[in-house]
């Protein structure tokens, strides 16, 4: 009996991939994606982070093929043999970061990340950040445009193009990188392990506003950001075999 009886298609609204959707919604027989088994993305890496955070209560394997710009959490656009792809797929499972974030209002925010939680300074000054590791002080003061922390899933997103490391998916470590830090000038950032809790006290919040982001979900004029993994969350990637998330990782390591 085939593990994935029930098919669900997700498109992005580019031409590209919905011209895809509809043409594999007339091969293959379908359901609405809260009735399926598995949902197949079409579109990009951008699609992929929404449909991960739509099911991220009710987690189901995500099967995403490329039909946008970016593909690198995606498997090859083919429209042939949907199921026996879907049989063989290798499994990926990854946990988002939790963040629980206090403005300067006092109201509390709450939100996932798949990919990294950052925070940023909101005008021209640069943030003032105290970073504390599982309850002791690491830096007590870090001038910069921000600071990141990143899921090894996440760690060729953003991470990477602010100068962080890479970082295998069984690497069970967390990246914690500085955004254009200009003090400590030499500070290039920490690997910590995933089970560490980063507290970032925002100084002088009043007038060096700070804005924290996890993955699309913004909050701004925080003072207070708390950043820990949600190991009760799995969330399940399906690529082909050969094309695993661990090996694009190291894939991407080697250029």
């Amino acid at each position: 009996m085939p593990a994935f009886r029930k098919i669900a298609f997700v498109a992005s609204p580019t031409g590209h991939a919905r011209e895809a959707a509809d043409l594999l919604m007339r091969r293959y027989d379908h359901v609405s994606p809260e009735e399926a088994d598995v949902v197949v993305a079409l579109g990009g890496d951008g699609l992929m982070l929404q449909v991960l955070h739509r099911f991220m209560d009710r987690p189901k394997p995500i099967y995403g093929m490329n039909r946008g710009t970016v593909g690198f959490l995606m498997n090859e656009f083919r429209e042939d043999d949907l199921l026996e792809h879907l049989e063989s797929a290798q499994r990926s499972v990854i946990h988002p970061l939790l963040m629980e974030a206090v403005d300067t209002e006092g109201r509390r925010h709450r939100a996932r990340a798949i990919n990294e939680v950052y925070l940023l300074r909101q005008t021209h000054q640069t943030a003032k950040l105290k970073i504390a590791v599982d309850g002791h002080v690491r830096l007590d003061q870090l001038i910069a445009d921000g600071v990141l922390c990143a899921t090894a899933a996440g760690s060729t997103a953003y991470n990477l193009s602010v100068g962080g490391p890479i970082l295998p998916l069984d690497a069970k470590l967390l990246a914690l990188t500085p955004i254009s830090a200009f003090r400590p000038r030499r500070w290039r950032g920490a690997l910590l392990p995933d089970y560490a809790r980063i507290h970032i006290e925002v100084l002088d919040a009043a007038h060096r506003p700070v804005a924290a982001v996890a993955d699309h979900n913004e909050f701004r004029r925080v003072c207070t950001v708390e950043t820990r993994l949600d190991r009760a969350t799995e969330l399940v990637l399906l690529h082909d075999p050969g094309h695993s998330l661990d090996e694009r990782i190291l894939r991407e390591q080697f250029g």
